[in-house]
């Protein structure tokens, strides 16, 4: 029996405090109720912090890593999986997930946003801008779920799988 995969996206550079304690959090969430994390894998941001949640509560967690090895991976990634196809690996990090959870935004969580709405995976967008709910609404596709915590995030993963 296959596990469920919970992929936790967002920014490296540009996380902010909030994105990376929110990522940190629903990494821990998505580890007490066994089921795998997946993230980018690098060592910065969400990708980080997420990984370390899911580690300090004993989880599983993948890593999709942009580069042809291992330069710049978390620590606190259990698989990796080095790519060498840099952005284009958002693709493999939606398509894997059975939820995709995005914390904070930035261009390379933009494209990861856009191939889930395509891809019809279900989307949950973690404390997000107004601006980028309205230009959401805009698109033909459905909206994504909205959530204000880690908490409020973590409900609504446990409906969606």
């Amino acid at each position: 029996m296959s596990k469920t995969i919970i992929g936790v996206m967002g920014p490296g550079e540009g996380a902010t405090n909030t994105d990376i304690k929110n990522a940190e959090e629903l990494g821990k969430r998505i580890a007490r109720e066994q089921w795998v994390l997946l993230t980018g894998g690098r060592n910065i941001g969400v990708m980080e912090a997420a990984s370390k949640g899911a580690k300090k509560a004993g989880g599983l967690t993948i890593g999709t890593l942009p580069t042809q090895d291992k330069t710049g991976m978390s620590d606190h990634v259990d698989i990796p999986i080095c790519t060498g196809m840099g952005s284009a690996r958002n693709n493999i990090n939606v398509l894997t997930s059975n939820v995709v959870v995005v914390c904070g935004n930035g261009a390379g969580t933009t494209s990861e946003i856009m191939l889930a709405l395509k891809a019809d995976k279900p989307l949950i967008l973690l404390n997000t801008s107004r601006k980028l709910l309205a230009f959401l609404q805009e698109l033909s596709y459905p909206e994504p779920k909205v959530a204000q915590s880690p908490e409020q995030a973590f409900d609504l993963i446990k409906k969606l799988v």
